[in-house]
């Protein structure tokens, strides 16, 4: 298979060349040429295992494809369990078990394994920059630490990100270096696209990508969201809906293009902060890139939603259809604070603020009657609450015990340096 981009101004490429540059050569985002046909999927295999069943069609005659099982074990190393909720026929996809608490663990660990091994032989490292928003930055970091020929440059917003993360960010040391950006993170995000877009700084130091830009962060994704329904209808006899807490749209835009390839899950909706560039557009006005606002769910303080270039690529351009098919909601700080001390009151249920926004609005539409009694409905969880314990602990009133892997990087010392909001700065650091 052949990859393309959104832009539709660069070559075709090959899988393994589309994972290695993380970006298109005229700025778009990589897809497949063409999405390959429904898979028959069967409930039972390991999460592993479907992750390499469902992935096996994107890399078909790829110099990738020999290894994938083993890619698949790799990343995919502990679980992503489908749990009930108090509330009738709802339930949450904890995709929070990994080394780092978050769900970008997963597509993180996928790509450090593919590059790895594109890299073997190589004397010349190949340098990621990636813009974190939280999370994301964590999760590379912990996945490229001590890669040979692997580098990471981690660019975060200042003061954007709770103290765990950023502990997270800067405690790794080696081959991981981490930038405090005086600025926001579309900020971030604008200085990482500029230097993957810099030909003459990428002759001199090769660079890629581990944002969710990256097709090898977004198509393992894909497979927790497979797992999931597949266990799911195999109980059950039903499909799975979800309600997705997203900021740069990557998370579900791997359940969207999961669901393309036939996996049973029911509708998708969109759940983000009081950053309300999705929200509108779903409404029926133009698609509006802004400067981003600050919440309490900080992972999803995105102005500009790269992914946005992808869903509309998978919608060929209709506007009108895109609409039709999703809903997305807003929720503001508040409410978010409302949504997590009432849920552990009334039910011991406890959440980070992302995870909060998208169980505030599955709340919504079963009070509607959007979601029907029926119908069976689960949320994405996408962090640990112990990573922002500033916010949960005094809505909770009580401690929220931290995981022995998440506790192990907290205790090591962090550094970061400071990175002023400017291209030319970070050209100069990576030069």
């Amino acid at each position: 298979m052949h990859f393309i981009s959104t832009r539709n101004n660069a070559p075709a490429a090959t899988l393994s060349q589309a994972i290695a540059a993380g970006l298109a050569p005229d700025g778009g985002l990589y897809v497949p040429q063409q999405m390959p046909p429904a898979r028959d999927l069967q409930a039972g295999a390991s999460l592993a295992e479907t992750a390499a069943t469902l992935l096996q069609p994107f890399f078909a005659n790829d110099a990738l494809e020999a290894g994938l099982p083993r890619i698949c074990t790799e990343a995919f190393d502990f679980p992503a369990p489908l749990r009930a909720l108090a509330t009738r026929n709802d339930h949450v996809l904890e995709l929070f078990h990994g080394p780092t608490a978050a769900f970008k663990d997963f597509g993180a660990r996928f790509l450090a394994a593919s590059l790895s091994r594109l890299r073997a032989g190589q004397e010349q490292p190949l340098t990621i920059v990636v813009a974190t928003s939280g999370d994301t930055g964590a999760a590379v970091a912990a996945a490229f630490h001590d890669q040979p020929n692997l580098q990471v440059v981690v660019l975060y917003p200042d003061g954007r990100v709770s103290p765990r993360q950023a502990h997270q960010l800067g405690c790794l040391g080696g081959n991981i270096r981490a930038l405090r950006v005086a600025g926001s993170f579309d900020d971030c995000q604008g200085m990482a696209k500029q230097a993957l877009n810099d030909a003459e700084l990428q002759a001199q130091v090769p660079l890629s990508s581990a944002n969710s830009i990256s097709l090898g962060r977004l198509l393992p994704q894909m497979s927790y969201y497979a797992h999931a329904a597949l266990t799911h209808r195999a109980a059950h006899g039903t499909s799975l809906n979800f309600v997705i807490p997203t900021g740069n749209l990557g998370n579900a835009m791997a359940a969207i293009m999961a669901r393309a390839l036939g996996v049973p899950l029911g509708r998708i909706v969109l759940a983000t902060n009081a950053n309300r560039v999705l929200p509108d557009y779903f409404a029926g006005g133009d698609y509006r890139p802004k400067a981003s606002l600050a919440t309490l769910a900080n992972a999803m303080d995105v102005g500009a939603p790269s992914n946005f270039e992808r869903l509309r690529w998978l919608y060929a351009g209709d506007d009108a259809a895109l609409r039709a098919a999703f809903v997305s909601r807003a929720v503001d700080d508040a409410t978010i604070r409302d949504t997590i001390a009432t849920r552990h009151r009334r039910f011991g249920e406890v959440f980070c603020p992302h995870t909060a926004t998208a169980v505030h609005v599955l709340e919504q539409l079963r009070a509607s009657g959007e979601a029907a009694a029926d119908e069976h409905w689960a949320v994405a969880a996408t962090a640990h609450p112990a990573k922002f314990e500033s916010v949960v602990e005094p809505l909770i009133g009580r401690e929220v015990p931290v995981p022995p892997a998440l506790a192990e990087l907290l205790e090591r010392p962090a550094h970061a340096e400071p990175c002023a909001p400017e291209y030319a700065v970070l050209r100069e650091k990576l030069g």
